[in-house]
């Protein structure tokens, strides 16, 4: 866990923060990449905390990957970076308590919600309806589809040629139930982290990598004889933040919230920060970036 304080605290840090971005995974879904919601459904337990006992408290607790640069990772200097955490430190800021950062990974983010060990999830956790059933999401703040990437030596363009191929997934993504339901054909070999499946693929370990195309664009970027030969992959799903089931005074903040941050252009300046030293001119931010909680 870490804890970071609010916004006005932390801007001395942030070109250390861009300067350190260095992709090492790539979801969320979810997972950032964008991600499953875990096998077990919530529990009756209603000790989750709404926006009243977190202001009370003055820390909110928010669960974030931290190996899944450039949305949620640690940095060189040890704190939280990336997309992501943008977000975090400004609702940190607008509740006007300090924010705990805890890493989640994919499988866990459910998890952590129903044992109120998080208050909020900002994991690149895709929407979906086996996940609606579990947690509440706040209104989007991204856009996202599957992508694969293969290596420059053995490049893969179709999905149809996945086919008898070793494909590497990210457990409790929406990568694996995609894959799982509408290509059985297709062999997946599993891993529990980010950082365990892109080196897996670095090693050859695998024949291809399926993850949110978010993470496959930046990954590939970045890393030399690798390219995003499935750009988009499945539909369009959205990314956003999600509390415990039932936590309405929590989810509602946070829809006003992104209202309010829409007017500002809020997420297209986290993207500047954070994204576009990794995208470049390859994306456009408007293809990714939802404002004011609405497509």
């Amino acid at each position: 866990m870490s804890i970071i304080p609010n916004r006005k605290r932390i801007a001395a840090g942030v070109a250390a923060v861009l300067a350190a971005v260095s992709l090492t995974a790539c979801s969320s879904d979810s997972s950032g990449s964008s991600d499953s919601a875990g096998s077990d459904a919530p529990s009756a337990s209603s000790s989750f905390r709404d926006v009243d006992a977190i202001k009370e408290d003055g820390t909110v607790k928010i669960g974030v990957f931290s190996d899944k640069a450039p949305f949620g990772y640690v940095d060189a200097n040890g704190g939280y970076a990336g997309y992501d955490i943008e977000y975090g430190n400004r609702l940190g800021e607008d509740l006007g308590v300090e924010v705990e950062y805890v890493p989640v990974e994919a499988a866990s983010r459910v998890e952590f919600l129903d044992t109120n060990k998080v208050d909020i999830i900002l994991a690149n956790f895709t929407v979906t309806p086996e996940r609606q059933e579990k947690v509440d999401f706040a209104n989007p703040y991204m856009k996202v589809s599957l992508g694969a990437v293969t290596p420059d030596a053995k490049p893969l363009n179709s999905v149809e040629e996945l086919e008898g191929k070793n494909v590497i997934v990210v457990k409790g993504t929406t990568a694996e139930a995609y894959l799982e339901e509408n290509h059985p054909e297709i062999k997946l070999t599993k891993f529990e982290q980010y950082t365990e499946a892109t080196n897996a693929l670095i090693d050859g370990r695998g024949d291809a990598w399926v993850t949110d195309n978010t993470e496959a664009l930046a990954w590939a970027e970045q890393t030399p004889g690798f390219t995003a030969t499935i750009p988009t992959l499945g539909d369009i799903d959205t990314i956003a933040g999600a509390v415990a089931k039932g936590n309405t005074s929590l989810k509602d903040w946070m829809n006003d919230e992104l209202v309010e941050l829409g007017k500002e252009n809020f997420f297209h300046d986290a993207y500047e920060k954070t994204l576009k030293p990794v995208y470049g001119d390859a994306v456009s931010a408007d293809d990714l970036v939802v404002e004011g909680g609405k497509l």
